[in-house]
């Protein structure tokens, strides 16, 4: 069984900065492409930033220059950097593995942390 755990989460204020983690562990052979989506109250859930494992990223327009997103392949972990934060930033921050590979070499696909609380305070 997989699991993610996700760390990092807070209050900070406008113009502040927060960096989120997720470790997965588990059987796990290598991971594909890892992400992190976000969900405010009474909005879809939505991608933030989401980077292969090759290192390719890809950002929505909302946070293009101030999170940047980063992995630790040797460590299963992907990170996200959170700068310039602003209110419209607060949500619940869910890490996502789309597809990974088992040590049985099997693949596995759409695994989700528990979520981190972001908020941003004006």
């Amino acid at each position: 069984q997989v699991q993610l755990v996700e760390s990092g989460g807070g209050l900070v204020q406008a113009g502040g900065s927060l960096r989120l983690s997720c470790v997965a562990s588990g059987s796990i052979f290598s991971i594909d492409t890892m992400g992190w989506y976000r969900q405010a109250p009474g909005q879809q859930r939505e991608l933030v930033a989401r980077i292969t494992s090759g290192g390719s990223t890809e950002y929505a327009d909302s946070v293009k220059g101030r999170f940047a997103i980063s992995r630790d392949n040797a460590k299963n972990t992907v990170y996200l950097q959170m700068n310039s934060l602003k209110p419209e930033d607060t949500a619940v921050y869910y890490c996502n593995v789309e597809r990974l590979r088992t040590f049985q070499l099997s693949y596995e696909y759409g695994y989700w942390g528990q979520g981190a609380q972001v908020t941003v305070s004006s």
